[in-house]
């Protein structure tokens, strides 16, 4: 855990849970692509980058969830370093506790404001989409997130982010966190069409050939719909649906997976809407969903 790998003349990357790229933009001086999931996270990187004498130039945040900006905090603060990220995305990581608001839609309690749903804040510097750092072109990625980015490199390589999941944790979980269902599968048939030397997804192996992983993604993806859609046969609430769904994958239900899987499957359901596959209706001041007739 937490090995180097050099992939490129320029480019390498951390394996860790969430993989961490480090691009060379001189003999002496970094970028690296994302920062991990909290301070010790960070605490590894820059002992990382003293051993090989590397002076930071900058973090890239692919996107503002925890596991990608954990370490942002620490860095920021021993280095000085400058923080690139998209406008939505730099405000998330600014207000960190803006994410585990959104999962939950309101005010949070206290079993939620923990590390893997609101990070240390940092402040963002730059703009990505308008001050992208010479030898990198970032990558419109939408669908896991609001305005999440992948970054190509100089020798290229392209580091995905979240945008594609491994056979693994898809066969273990099912679920995996779509904000936009129909922005994540556009997503899929724009990296399905890509060239690049490397493929570097955040949470799956590196792969030259990135097609077999973008199908069992979208496999999943319409696995799911199909479930929904046999759910909705009849009205049903969307605490019910959740239910269902966390009893058929054999889920284990906790404050943190209710969140984030229920926040999906919110997504999932305004998916179905806006396609006119199912509709809902208000009945004894209960929301219930069923498919369209």
């Amino acid at each position: 855990m937490y090995e180097l790998i050099q992939v490129g003349e320029w480019t390498y990357y951390i394996d860790c849970p969430a993989k961490i790229g480090i691009y060379k933009c001189s003999e002496n001086e970094v970028y690296i692509i994302d920062s991990g999931n909290d301070k010790d996270a960070g605490k590894r990187i820059l002992k990382i980058l003293t051993a090989n004498e590397w002076q930071l130039k900058g973090i890239i945040n692919t996107h503002s969830h925890a596991d990608h900006v954990g370490g942002n905090a620490l860095i920021q603060q021993r280095t000085g370093c400058d923080i690139y990220g998209t406008p939505i995305e730099n405000v998330i990581t600014k207000y960190t506790f803006l994410e585990s608001a959104l999962l939950y839609g309101g005010y949070t309690c206290k079993p939620l404001r923990n590390k893997f749903l609101m990070a240390m804040p940092s402040n963002p510097t730059y703009d990505i989409t308008q001050n992208c750092p010479d030898g990198l072109e970032y990558i419109k990625l939408p669908g896991h997130y609001f305005d999440m980015i992948g970054i190509r490199t100089s020798d290229d390589i392209i580091f995905l982010a979240d945008s594609i999941f491994g056979e693994n944790t898809i066969n273990k979980y099912h679920f995996f966190f779509i904000y936009d269902v129909k922005g994540y599968l556009e997503t899929l048939d724009m990296v399905e069409n890509m060239q690049a030397k490397l493929f570097i997804p955040s949470h799956a192996v590196q792969t030259e050939d990135i097609k077999p992983l973008i199908k069992i993604n979208r496999d999943k993806i319409y696995e799911i719909i199909n479930v929904i859609l046999e759910i909705c046969i009849e009205k049903i609430s969307y605490e019910d649906i959740l239910k269902k769904i966390f009893d058929k994958y054999s889920l284990n239900m906790t404050f943190d997976q209710y969140v984030l899987v229920g926040s999906t499957v919110k997504s999932y359901l305004s998916y179905l809407y806006d396609k006119g596959d199912i509709t809902y209706t208000f009945e004894e001041n209960r929301m219930l969903w069923n498919i369209q007739k």
